[in-house]
């Protein structure tokens, strides 16, 4: 906040115009029924983001949603394995989980399935868990003591669903809201667990036959903020660019779902919220049109 103030004030306009206020949700219930308030952008959960939404629509004000996200990675047979194994590492274990483009869905071909799931689980095994301000540190504690609540119950979940874990899955024992990055296989596409956005390091590894079933698999959750698949195929890239391909917001190929939004437009679909951020569209979005 007082960097932005200090740049508006070297601009000559002033620095109050961005203001940092900490509170909870009264303030923002303040803000989404107040008149004033021309646009609301609101980053959070969907749940929270319906109340949002249904507060300003009432004033006809206008919000732009930054929701949940349930993000998928497609492997194909034809992937690079070494492009593959940092970049699923990467989405799903950087900020340890707690990312609304953390990847929770990683979809492998059944021909290398068991191949990724060894590598990845080595992979693992290397993270450096430690404080977040050591700068060797890739991996640090959840936010809360219900994250950590959350995250067991949906091991537990995801176990009872049928998963086996291959890797992580408990509680690290050590000062703050630690747990093991945790590797979950042989659940099915749609099991609830699945379909559910847990907001911890727990990625679910699920096997495919056909481009056209897990195009559709990567469609069918109700979150569409990013995706991304690995594979060497143009025809296949250019399929899962166009209208049947990903649903969703942000669409990547041989990258992983987080980590490169910040020049484009941010934001997702379905219950995403629609909204957009980042880019051009920050400031389409935050402006009014008259014609």
């Amino acid at each position: 906040s007082r960097i932005i103030a200090k740049v508006l004030e070297d601009n000559k306009v002033p620095g109050a115009i961005c203001s940092l206020v900490c509170g909870g949700a009264d303030i923002g219930t303040a803000m989404a029924r107040d008149e004033r308030m021309d646009l609301l952008s609101f980053t959070g959960s969907t749940k929270v983001g319906k109340q949002v939404a249904l507060m300003v629509q009432e004033r006809f004000g206008r919000s732009l949603l930054e929701l949940g996200g349930n993000n998928a990675i497609i492997v194909f047979e034809d992937a690079d394995l070494n492009l593959v194994i940092p970049s699923a590492l990467f989405a799903a274990v950087g900020t340890a989980g707690q990312r609304c483009t953390t990847a929770r869905r990683l979809f492998l071909h059944e021909s290398i399935h068991d191949e990724v799931v060894a590598k990845l689980a080595k992979a693992y095994a290397q993270v450096r868990i430690g404080d977040p301000w050591d700068s060797d540190t890739l991996y640090g504690p959840l936010h809360t003591k219900e994250a950590v609540k959350m995250f067991l119950g949906a091991v537990e979940q995801a176990k009872q669903q049928g998963g086996s874990v291959v890797y992580g899955g408990k509680v690290i024992n050590r000062p703050g809201n630690y747990v093991e990055p945790t590797i979950v296989t042989g659940l099915p596409h749609n099991a609830p667990i699945v379909h559910t956005e847990t907001f911890a390091p727990i990625l679910y590894v699920l096997k495919f036959k056909e481009e056209e079933e897990v195009f559709a698999w990567n469609n069918e959750v109700k979150q569409g903020l990013s995706s991304s698949i690995f594979t060497k195929d143009l025809g296949r890239i250019f399929r899962w660019l166009g209208p049947k391909g990903s649903d969703c917001g942000i669409v990547n190929v041989n990258i992983p779902t987080s980590g490169a939004e910040i020049g484009g437009a941010f934001g997702g679909e379905k219950h995403t919220g629609g909204g957009r951020e980042s880019g051009s569209d920050s400031w389409k979005l935050y402006m009014r049109r008259s014609t």
